[in-house]
């Protein structure tokens, strides 16, 4: 292929996944608007987030599956299709099902682009694939970015968040132009000649299927807190959308120096790193305020920021039999642990508000209390004490990756390496 040919195809994916990112970044600052304009509850408001991430590895699967029989066009134009209709039905919604059904259609776009872009980032560098995917990775936090200031601006100056939303419909455009003048490689599984037998057998390789048990705990540690903090921490400080700015920027910086850093201290030792540090400022976060909050931000974006690109780098790399749907299953695993984790998180948060409030409280009364008011004075209290401790919670999973990772970095430097002793030039691990 054509080194330029293979540029637009990685600028295509880039904005592809711009997109993606943008509706979590703008999604993530909207929240409190839509729960005060639509009267929304927090379980409510938990099911919309989570639609976005249980949507997500329903369509990243079943694409993974559908990428070599289709090829990797057609589902990047069933996701440009499914990213419009989404944009447009989210900013004529007038309540919680039009909001629930069109965060419903940007799940499955974003899934779909996953299912896709993925693979053939994979395939577009075959030498060089967690660099390169940590390259591509890095427009997932700077589009959180981007759209975390087209929130705060557009909030500034009153700009309804209809058009915040808006804003999304020119890159979903150009992404969509871009593929559909552009011919696609076949994924790399297919280019090896590895059978589709033989992909489905390689799924239960054990060590694929820590690799997924494992992703359920990045995707949390990463998008859950990504996504919640602002509504969590909006009592705790008076910026909580820049908690999410600062994270992320720090993301988008990590995920460019990807290739360094995969070769000062391997695959392994990043994912290793990366749970450590993460539950050091994810700890942080929770347990500060002030001005220490946000040095517990920049902590946190340090130590997520590899995470997802490496998680999917890593089976690229030593489970390519796992092919299209191996990649596939492990963000789809991640989005799915989110879905979850998300919903019971929302109910988990109403009840530590309302153990907080007066014995037999009713929150919607509390939460629709006038403002200066002694119910509406309780209720934020509440709120502010209930956020933290929803982190806290979180934290337990950090903790046992920093586990699972350090047997995979000892399993990998040992065992993995004697199996591959006999090759003429072992993959470092």
């Amino acid at each position: 292929m054509l080194s330029s040919q293979r540029s637009k195809l990685f600028f295509a994916s880039c904005l592809a996944l711009l997109v993606t990112s943008l509706s979590f970044g703008i999604r993530a600052g909207l929240l409190n608007q839509w729960e005060a304009e639509f009267q929304l509850s927090g379980v409510q408001l938990a099911n919309i987030a989570a639609t976005a991430f249980w949507s997500f590895p329903l369509a990243v699967i079943i694409g993974g599956m559908l990428v070599d029989a289709i090829g990797m066009k057609k589902i990047l134009m069933l996701a440009f299709f499914f990213h419009l209709v989404g944009i447009v039905m989210t900013i004529f919604s007038t309540g919680y099902w039009t909001l629930f059904i069109s965060t419903l259609l940007i799940g499955i776009a974003n899934g779909t682009v996953e299912a896709a872009c993925n693979p053939l980032v994979a395939s577009l560098y075959p030498d060089n694939k967690t660099t390169k995917l940590n390259h591509f990775h890095l427009w997932f936090p700077a589009g959180i970015v981007i759209g975390s200031l087209v929130v705060f601006f557009f909030n500034k100056l009153g700009i309804g968040w209809q058009w915040q939303m808006a804003v999304m419909i020119l890159p979903t455009l150009a992404y969509g132009h871009l593929f559909f003048y552009q011919e696609l490689p076949v994924t790399e599984r297919v280019a090896i000649g590895v059978s589709s037998r033989e992909m489905y057998r390689s799924l239960l390789n054990p060590l694929f299927i820590f690799m997924v048990i494992c992703m359920f705990g990045t995707a949390i540690t990463e998008l859950f807190v990504n996504q919640w903090s602002p509504l969590l921490l909006s009592n705790v400080t008076e910026n909580p959308i820049l908690l999410l700015m600062l994270t992320t920027g720090v993301m988008v910086i990590g995920r460019g120096l990807a290739g360094p850093v995969a070769k000062k201290i391997s695959t392994t030792g990043m994912l290793l790193a990366s749970a450590i540090i993460s539950f050091l400022g994810l700890y942080l976060i929770a347990n500060t305020t002030g001005a220490a909050i946000f040095a517990g931000a920049l902590v946190f974006g340090i130590g997520v920021c590899y995470f997802w690109p490496t998680m999917i780098g890593f089976v690229a790399e030593y489970l390519p039999r796992t092919g299209a749907v191996g990649i596939s299953l492990i963000g789809g695993a991640g989005m799915f642990a989110v879905s979850i984790y998300t919903m019971f998180m929302g109910g988990f948060y109403d009840r530590l508000v309302l153990t907080r409030l007066p014995a037999g409280a009713n929150l919607d009364i509390y939460k629709n209390a006038q403002e200066g008011t002694e119910m509406a004075t309780q209720y934020l209290a509440a709120r502010s004490a209930a956020g933290p401790e929803v982190l806290n919670a979180t934290l337990i999973i950090p903790g046992i990756l920093i586990l699972a990772f350090a047997g995979l970095f000892v399993y990998m430097r040992t065992v993995y390496r004697r199996k591959d002793a006999s090759k003429e030039n072992p993959i470092q691990v």
